[in-house]
């Protein structure tokens, strides 16, 4: 194997790991806290909504776009990383 096909290899082995931790943590909020912590969540509200309801219906799509950006900013990294920010 090449030097450059052993660089590719690296690079998308971190992609996919980056992808892996990004795509778990927004499961846990979505499913985690607007389905199966829900019941907990209600306790505590929020502008007069109970807090698992906003999670269900707000708190998922808030995380989704944040780990959009935090995706965005690991990717610039590791492309300057690896040498792939031409």
């Amino acid at each position: 194997m090449s030097e450059k096909q052993k660089k590719a290899t690296a690079y998308w082995k971190e992609n996919v790991r980056y992808l892996f931790i990004l795509l778990a943590i927004w499961f846990a909020v979505s499913f985690g806290a607007g389905i199966l912590f829900k019941e907990a969540l209600d306790t505590i509200k929020i502008g007069g909504f109970k807090l698992g309801f906003w999670f269900a219906q707000q708190g998922s799509i808030y995380i989704f776009v944040i780990l959009i950006f935090v995706y965005v900013r690991l990717m610039n990294k590791l492309d300057k990383k690896y040498g792939y920010n031409d």
